[in-house]
């Protein structure tokens, strides 16, 4: 596991996520500021973060 940290989509508040490193994956989390779900795309190579995307759903 990771520790990422990336500005939410909705309320521009930095907050952090831990990553599974263990695959690359598409999934929903709540801020855990705003609690506006946020679409997370993630990717991994290796056991290393090669792509991270957090956005509104349905954008």
């Amino acid at each position: 596991m990771i520790e990422h940290f990336f500005m939410c989509p909705h309320c521009w508040q930095e907050i952090s996520m831990l990553l599974d490193s263990a695959y690359s994956q598409t999934y929903v989390e709540d801020c855990e500021v705003c609690c506006n779900p946020i679409e997370l795309q993630v990717g991994f190579d290796d056991g290393e973060l090669t792509s991270f995307e957090a956005r509104e759903i349905g954008q």
